[in-house]
């Protein structure tokens, strides 16, 4: 298919972009393309025109600031996967992001683009909504800041306000001792979309006890979600324990139905990709690192 007639701007600052998505509630902006030009090429999207970002290098960039690592909207996803920053300061972004997509869109998908775009099966939402990331967004009323688990609403809906766009992602950086990552997923084939996917990262007290945990789930939930842990803090990481806190985390959750795969399926895969992600992670910050066949 060919996708309808649409307008096209190149906006040259962001206050330009923001104004034409103000002025047009139909207008959509792009940045890699690599999810909203399939879409319109099978007219699952209709926008009057598009706002191409591209020319905007101010929502482009890898920054640390103290505890907080900033992603600009614009970066790359390939550019993420090479930074020694990212995996120095956000080795759970850094392990997850090999399971996007794969290399040639990686080279065009952006991390805003990503964000934005809200797909439930999408890796890099879930990243954000377990490490409790804050999406910077710019639009007409000026700068705004959100929590992850506040902006995804629904599947590929968010709560980004008219004419604004995401701006940069701001991720907490956890600076302590024995820290340990985890990010599983299942899908038909490599590079499809995640029937359920799980993130975790974790840091072991002194004793070797869990002292520190996040967990999301996704793929499996219309949107990416993060667990109750304290359940697990202060346990040490036995595989039977774990399993039985999450299967208790996941049981008040809707899982998602349709043709690709059952909500019943979905709730079994996500708790053992729990489990498993959870298991990387201790195993990890004890000094076993990640076996091959966990990569």
């Amino acid at each position: 298919m060919k996708p309808v007639a649409f307008g096209y701007v190149r906006p040259a600052s962001l206050a330009e972009a923001c104004g034409v998505l103000a002025s047009d509630p139909e207008a959509r902006p792009i940045a890699g393309g690599q999810t909203l030009v399939p879409m319109l090429a099978m007219r699952l999207a209709r926008p009057t025109q598009l706002v191409d970002l591209a020319s905007l290098v101010e929502l482009s960039g890898i920054v640390v600031r103290g505890d907080v690592l900033e992603i600009g909207a614009m970066t790359r996803q390939a550019a993420v996967e090479r930074d020694a920053v990212v995996a120095r300061d956000l080795p759970l972004l850094a392990r997850a992001i090999g399971w996007v997509g794969h290399a040639a869109t990686r080279a065009f998908g952006t991390i805003g683009g990503s964000i934005a775009n809200a797909d439930p099966s999408a890796e890099i939402p879930l990243v954000a909504v377990a490490l409790g990331a804050d999406i910077l967004t710019v639009g007409p009323g000026g700068d705004g800041s959100m929590a992850a688990d506040a902006f995804f609403l629904s599947a590929m809906t968010t709560s980004l306000p008219p004419g604004s766009l995401v701006r940069a992602v701001r991720f907490p950086v956890w600076r302590m001792d024995r820290v340990g990552v985890g990010f599983a997923e299942i899908n038909s084939r490599s590079s499809d979309f995640a029937f359920a996917a799980a993130a975790a990262q974790l840091a072991l007290d002194a004793d070797g006890a869990i002292g520190k945990l996040v967990l999301a789930v996704g793929g499996a939930t219309e949107i990416p979600t993060r667990l109750d842990v304290r359940a697990l803090i202060g346990a040490r990481a036995d595989a039977g324990v774990v399993r039985s806190a999450i299967r208790t985390m996941l049981s008040p959750l809707v899982m998602m139905n349709d043709p690709h795969a059952s909500a019943t399926y979905r709730r079994r895969a996500t708790e053992a990709l729990a489990v498993q992600a959870v298991m990387q992670a201790a195993e990890q910050a004890s000094g076993g690192g990640i076996s091959a066949g966990q990569a």
